[in-house]
């Protein structure tokens, strides 16, 4: 069985795996639209992570409300991981809770650039879809962005969900482009320089979030 991460098992892949490659997956953009109420939020402070929007769905609803051009709009990186055959049964049952909260899964193939073959054939991904209960939508990225500053949960800050998150993904893709992804750090990152006030109180701050070396033995794309 292949799984396919393109949110928190991108950075902590809390699972046993015997492989795992780079790539992306095509036809979906990833979106921090899906309300977090069991990991990174509570029923009362709701957080925000990612999901994935069919391309065609998220043109024809959505465009209007998010604005984040680029040659990538129609493709999502991530890290897929192969789980030994001895583990599947019991991996997808920990996926199934770990994902309770409005997440089904799909079967994508994941790619690598120069290639239209698929470097691994119906891989698992859970996605939020927008008919799901705890998706959150669109909102003014200023909103998102405090949103998730202020929010925490069982698994912990919201921010370092996300900060985290764009952290691997330049290190795993350095290639790859998430400008709604690249745009909410900025955002989260100035909300914190105030917190902080002074440049060395960030730095100490963001050193404390910042998981410093992807924990998968991937090879860059």
């Amino acid at each position: 069985m292949w799984l396919f991460g393109y949110g928190s098992l991108i950075w902590h892949p809390d699972l046993e795996f015997e492989d795992s490659k780079v790539g992306y997956i095509k036809g979906h953009v990833r979106r921090f639209w899906q309300s977090s109420t069991d990991h990174r939020g509570t029923e009362e402070a709701p957080g925000r992570v990612v999901t994935l929007i069919p391309y065609d769905e998220f043109s024809q609803r959505f465009i209007n409300d998010d604005i984040h051009s680029s040659d990538q709009d129609d493709i999502t990186w991530g890290v897929a991981y192969k789980i030994p055959e001895s583990k599947v049964a019991e991996t997808k049952a920990y996926l199934d809770h770990r994902e309770k909260n409005g997440y089904e899964t799909h079967f994508l193939d994941v790619f690598q650039p120069d290639t239209d073959i698929p470097v691994v054939e119906r891989a698992i991904v859970y996605i939020g879809s927008t008919d799901n209960s705890e998706f959150a939508g669109p909102a003014p990225l200023d909103n998102i962005a405090q949103q998730i500053y202020a929010s925490h949960g069982p698994s912990g800050a919201n921010k370092d969900y996300l900060l985290n998150l764009a952290h691997a993904l330049r290190i795993v893709a350095p290639t790859g482009t998430d400008q709604h992804l690249f745009e909410l750090e900025s955002k989260v990152k100035s909300l914190m320089r105030k917190e902080a006030g002074s440049q060395e109180a960030f730095d100490l701050m963001l050193s404390k979030i910042i998981v410093q070396s992807h924990p998968a033995p991937v090879t860059p794309v």
